[in-house]
């Protein structure tokens, strides 16, 4: 079995909260105790590659996601990042040829009892085993085209764009 390449760049999924008004960090990435505890029997490597909640990305750091994403061996990937920037990454890894590509994240922190991150990360590392090579966005039980979704802040979920 070919090994999956887990990148992980921050957000919700790996946040920290210290108080009642939301101080919070973005700490340790959560993927690997989740894979664990979840006793996932598939070949993957994690790579950390920063801590930032998606708000706080830039080119820099897209480019940077990029870079790690085209370099790597392995053409079969997951991301774990940020809700609200999860577009504008998934765009600047277009063109990226031969892999396929998942990013996924969470609404509530991977650490709150009830958050949707067990879920999500499981059906990234699904559709990353068995899509094609292309670029998707996993959340909300659904497999999204990169380039056809949006989040929808209102409603707090993803959905095809209009």
């Amino acid at each position: 079995m070919q090994a999956l390449r887990i990148f992980t760049t921050g957000g919700t999924i790996d946040k920290i909260y210290f108080d009642a008004q939301s101080e919070y960090e973005v700490g340790e990435p959560q993927i690997g105790e989740i894979l664990r505890e979840m006793n996932v029997q598939l070949r993957f490597e994690i790579t950390p590659l920063m801590r930032k909640d998606s708000l706080d990305m830039n080119d820099a750091d897209r480019a940077r996601i990029r870079s790690a994403v085209a370099a790597a061996t392995e053409n079969r990937i997951v991301i774990t990042h940020g809700t609200d920037t999860m577009t504008q990454t998934a765009a600047a890894l277009a063109g990226i040829a031969d892999k396929t590509i998942v990013l996924t994240g969470a609404l509530n922190p991977a650490r709150f009892r009830g958050s949707d991150a067990m879920f999500n990360i499981g059906g990234a590392l699904a559709a990353a085993q068995i899509a094609p090579p292309g670029i998707y966005i996993y959340m909300n039980g659904r497999v999204f085209d990169a380039r056809r979704v949006r989040k929808n802040r209102e409603r707090n979920r993803f959905e095809d764009k209009a």
